[in-house]
């Protein structure tokens, strides 16, 4: 057996989320982004049936994204704010790159949905930690919209699917703070 990366482990234990608000560009390049895809899609996958996609907003793409947020969140608050539907616009903009874990299930006698959930989920994950391996910051974050069923048609999601979340990468602005992690004597108990 090998020895495990000492850079890996170290990655993993040390690894922080970085707040979009505190990223700026540039963002990864293409060839790091499709690092950051590869990894992504290389996760557990029980029955290879592939339950995710991933849409990738860059550029203006997250612009044309905030506008149907905005659009939706309007929509639904009438007496919102200009100032209220703006922060809704550029919900998808602090980040110079963001990608949206797409989830969907299928029917499968010896897969269940939570598994297949749980596989997308290990995508957004597996792709924060590359984005981190590459010297970004990064994120995995939802929102209200992430919900919304609005939201999602317009951002181009069929009706049986699911926005599992959204991965914020960038460069981090500032050292970001690790905050209080569980005691292991307080989440672990042996059978």
């Amino acid at each position: 057996m090998e020895k495990p990366l000492p850079d890996a482990l170290e990655l993993l234990k040390t690894r922080r989320s970085v707040k979009p608000r505190d990223m700026t560009g540039p963002g990864p390049s293409p060839a790091e982004l499709e690092t950051i895809l590869t990894i992504g899609a290389r996760v557990p996958d029980h029955g290879r049936l592939v339950p995710w996609r991933f849409i990738v907003f860059e550029g203006d793409a997250r612009e044309r994204a905030g506008e149907v947020i905005a659009q939706v969140f309007a929509e639904k608050h009438p007496q919102a704010t200009a100032a209220e539907v703006d922060v809704e616009r550029r919900r998808l903009t602090d980040a110079p790159l963001v990608i949206g874990v797409v989830s969907f299930t299928k029917p499968h006698p010896k897969v269940p949905a939570l598994e297949q959930e749980l596989s997308a989920g290990a995508s957004a994950m597996n792709m924060v930690n590359a984005a981190t391996a590459l010297g970004y910051g990064a994120a995995w974050l939802t929102g209200w919209f992430a919900f919304d069923r609005d939201v999602l048609t317009g951002l181009g999601l069929k009706a049986d699917e699911k926005l599992a979340g959204l991965i914020y990468i960038g460069k981090a602005t500032k050292p970001t703070e690790d905050r209080p992690r569980p005691l292991l004597s307080e989440i672990v108990t042996r059978f």
